[in-house]
């Protein structure tokens, strides 16, 4: 039965996708391309030796979401359209919350008249906010601080309250932590458009001469050495969390929360320094202020997802830095 992969070109979903055609499913896509390439979709099938089913649409767009369901018998949904960047949202709540929470209850809408029960939701680890203790179980009370988490978290409630509506719809939400890397071939890896809002596309950009300098934003947090830590993660682990997200459901109804990370927190400049090793390519940088919605410590406690999804995280950081790193030469302008 085929997959709909909302956002299907872009970094995570484009990886997804491959994932997924090499589980044996048949993926559709649906995407803006907003933030991604029509390229992408030749790399998928290069890579995975399979194409997939394109819609240039938006989920906004109910009549195309109709087009797309009444084309395909739909089982299951993986959704990750919607914007992303955590600045921006503060400058542009209202772009977030059209974008995340109006796109979401469209989609769910059309899913409702054709009768599709199963949707894996594309959520982040900034729905915890500026957490109290790390690691950071799923029980942990939520608390976004800036409007790009506030959508994830209402989408979730959403996602929460139809499954308590309907006891036959399920609803899997995958609370990502950081995604770095990019996959095996070089063929595939992020792209972003414009400047990088996250911080290895932008390490990769100085490393190959793209841009002069990292700004490593904030060198005065309560860490060891003062800059931001997270949970990086190799998006092939990310995109395999959901395909194990497929086969729970399979077995599973209500609502599932998992956090998808390593459970291990490495600091800005600890990543730096392994991209160095990684690579043997060095990376200038010189410190900037904070930037507004940034939390100090942010990484998983991973264990549910291992115990649950029978997922774990496989890969570490210097195949991550490594991996990212190929991409970026053999791709130096993209897609």
């Amino acid at each position: 039965m085929p997959i709909l992969v909302t956002g299907g070109a872009g970094y995570i979903g484009s990886h997804t996708c491959v994932e997924l055609i090499k589980s044996g499913y048949e993926v559709v896509v649906l995407d803006n391309l907003s933030n991604s390439k029509p390229e992408v979709l030749n790399r998928i099938a290069e890579v995975s030796g399979q194409s997939v089913r394109f819609y240039q649409g938006d989920v906004l767009h109910k009549p195309m979401l109709r087009q797309v369901f009444s084309a395909h018998s739909i089982d299951a949904v993986v959704h990750f359209a919607g914007v992303k960047a955590v600045g921006e949202s503060v400058e542009k709540p209202l772009k977030y919350y059209q974008n995340n929470v109006v796109g979401t209850l469209t989609l769910l809408e059309v899913m409702h008249e054709f009768g599709v029960k199963r949707i894996v939701f594309s959520s982040s680890a900034t729905v915890y906010g500026d957490p109290h203790e790390v690691p950071i179980k799923e029980d942990f009370p939520l608390g976004p601080v800036n409007p790009y988490g506030r959508s994830k978290l209402m989408v979730e409630d959403i996602l929460r309250d139809q499954c308590t509506a309907d006891p036959n719809f399920g609803a899997c939400l995958l609370r990502y932590f950081n995604p770095i890397g990019a996959h095996a071939s070089g063929r595939m890896g992020e792209d972003p458009s414009g400047i990088p809002n996250n911080l290895m596309p932008f390490v990769t950009q100085v490393a190959v001469g793209k841009r002069p300098l990292l700004q490593v934003f904030g060198n005065d947090y309560d860490t060891p050495d003062g800059t931001g830590v997270r949970d990086y993660i190799h998006v092939v682990d990310l995109a395999l969390g959901h395909v194990k997200a497929l086969m729970w459901q399979q077995a599973s109804r209500g609502i599932g929360v998992f956090n998808l990370g390593t459970g291990t927190g490495v600091s800005v400049l600890e990543l730096i320094n392994a991209f160095a090793l990684a690579t043997g390519a060095e990376v200038p940088y010189a410190f900037a202020p904070r930037r507004e919605g940034d939390v100090a410590k942010c990484y998983a406690d991973a264990k549910k997802a291992k115990n649950e999804l029978h997922w774990q995280a496989e890969r570490g950081l210097l195949a991550m830095c490594q991996d990212a790193w190929r991409w970026q030469k053999n791709n130096p302008q993209g897609y």
